[in-house]
């Protein structure tokens, strides 16, 4: 394993570790906030423009993308079946991220899922299933793959064709300082936030990413036409 993917692994494990105050009570308004913005910023239905996202390029796609695609949706469909209850989800490692958040859509994240998927694609296998909340319960909607952000776009390619489907990233994230959340400005930090350059960053104290968390792609196996099977 490279040195770089390590340390992307506890960064990661370290952010969303920090990030789960949200779920806990006596939080500061802008803690929540905060929370919210992360999760909200992966949200689909939409394209996310501006300086905090970034989308591999659009292919023609060729009959073989087709045929992999969809492929790739039918074996994700089948192993999904099982977690259209979410107890079944959550014992098989899936952890629930913000569940107290209203958000239109929430992820079921499995770590050790994601760690693997740093090394290999299995379809079967992705990193976090994608659930909207349903009275006192959960529905599955999809589900999502990762890649680590060294991936080139053939490399990426090679999981999902990027004629069919287009892989984001999260980029120019600048977050306060560790212990200086509840002060913040949510404005300004984050990755909704206005600051999207180290200059800008650094000069209100905080640290810069260019790059948070790796490549993600979501899919959605039920959806009624395949334009939304892989909507943003």
């Amino acid at each position: 394993m490279r040195n770089a993917d390590v340390a992307a692994l506890v960064w990661v494990s370290a952010l969303l570790g920090t990030l789960a105050f949200a779920q806990q009570p006596g939080q500061h308004p802008h803690e929540h906030h905060a929370q919210q913005g992360v999760a909200q910023s992966m949200a689909p239905g939409q394209m996310h423009h501006g300086a905090h996202m970034t989308y591999t390029p659009e292919r023609k796609p060729t009959d073989e993308d087709r045929r992999r695609a969809e492929q790739i949706v039918r074996t994700l469909r089948t192993a999904l079946e099982r977690y259209k209850d979410y107890r079944v989800a959550i014992g098989d490692g899936y952890q629930p991220f913000l569940p107290n958040v209203p958000l239109p859509e929430h992820h079921f994240t499995n770590y050790r899922l994601g760690f693997e998927a740093a090394f290999r694609f299995d379809p079967a296998r992705p990193t976090s299933l994608l659930y909207k909340r349903l009275g006192d319960g959960w529905e599955l909607v999809g589900a999502m793959y990762t890649a680590p952000q060294r991936f080139t776009l053939e490399q990426l390619n090679e999981r999902v064709p990027l004629s069919i489907a287009r892989w984001h990233q999260h980029v120019n994230i600048c977050l306060p300082q560790p212990g200086q959340g509840a002060q913040a400005d949510w404005t300004k930090f984050g990755p909704q936030g206005s600051i999207a350059t180290r200059e800008a960053c650094e000069a209100e104290g905080g640290r810069f990413f260019p790059v948070l968390f790796g490549w993600m792609v979501h899919v959605y196996p039920w959806a009624e036409s395949p334009e939304l099977v892989w909507r943003h």
